[in-house]
């Protein structure tokens, strides 16, 4: 159990702390040259990821649980700090204090990140986890939702000649919206909508609407790579953004297996 705790640890903050640490980068690059002071505390809180990302890497699936714990409060300490910068953030551009780069939806989307990385180091420091069937669906309303997100980014990003891969972008995004309505109406449905074939059938969808997702997501960052597409996205920002749809594929694959070696109902 204690080497169960250490890895999915480890996983968490390696990965979410990375993703962290790109939405610093993210938000400082999104700063005008007039605003050196949210320049400076958004590069502080990169350098602090980035320094985490250093530790966690220290660490091997044996590490003691102690260490761990300690790594998982640091982390949740920064992540608490960095989500306050960032609604900080919001409240200025949508006050029209400060304009940026950065769409309100963009800081919104990385402090309901930040939000979920903070639960999940809190469940795995006290040793919680969700009950199977509020996990799938409580993970597909928050990943389907910052799926839908990406997909709208991408549209915006494109440069309006790129006709064809906005409208896919926006049917992508049409199509993980409907897929995030129906997720709120089963969670608004429980307990009855918590049995083995209702949860699989959300499990199927949401994969087949996301691998699209992330195949063309797949091409956007090639195209970005290879100098083939018009746009103001960033390498890094394409590559954060596949790695996300992986990891909810990821993530479907382990409800599934847990579903199916589970008693059917």
């Amino acid at each position: 159990m204690s080497n169960l705790f250490v890895n999915r640890s480890l996983e968490e903050v390696q990965f979410w702390g990375r993703i962290m640490k790109e939405h610093a980068l993210f938000l400082r690059l999104g700063f005008t040259v007039d605003q050196p002071k949210l320049i400076q505390e958004a590069s502080h809180f990169h350098n602090l990821f980035e320094s985490i990302e250093e530790k966690s890497v220290s660490f091997t699936d044996n590490a003691d649980r102690e260490h761990i714990v300690r790594l998982n409060m640091e982390t949740y300490q920064a992540t608490s700090h960095l989500w306050v910068f960032e609604r900080k953030v919001l409240e200025l551009i949508l006050s029209c204090k400060i304009i940026t780069n950065s769409y309100p939806l963009f800081v919104d989307h990385a402090s309901r990140e930040a939000a979920y990385f903070m639960n999940r180091i809190e469940q795995l420091n006290k040793g919680i986890l969700e009950p199977l069937p509020d996990a799938v669906i409580n993970e597909n309303v928050f990943f389907l939702r910052i799926m839908s997100d990406h997909a709208k980014f991408i549209s915006h990003l494109l440069d309006p000649s790129e006709r064809n891969l906005i409208t896919e972008a926006a049917d992508l995004s049409y199509q993980l919206d409907q897929l995030l309505f129906q997720a709120v109406d089963l969670e608004a449905m429980r307990p009855a909508s918590q049995t083995g074939r209702v949860l699989s059938r959300l499990i199927e969808e949401s994969r087949l609407t996301v691998q699209s997702l992330y195949d063309f997501k797949r091409t956007i960052k090639e195209m970005v790579e290879e100098c083939r597409l018009r746009s103001v996205i960033h390498p890094l920002l394409a590559d954060h953004m596949l790695r996300e749809a992986q990891r909810f594929l990821d993530l479907l694959d382990r409800f599934e297996a847990s579903l199916t070696a589970g008693p059917k109902d």
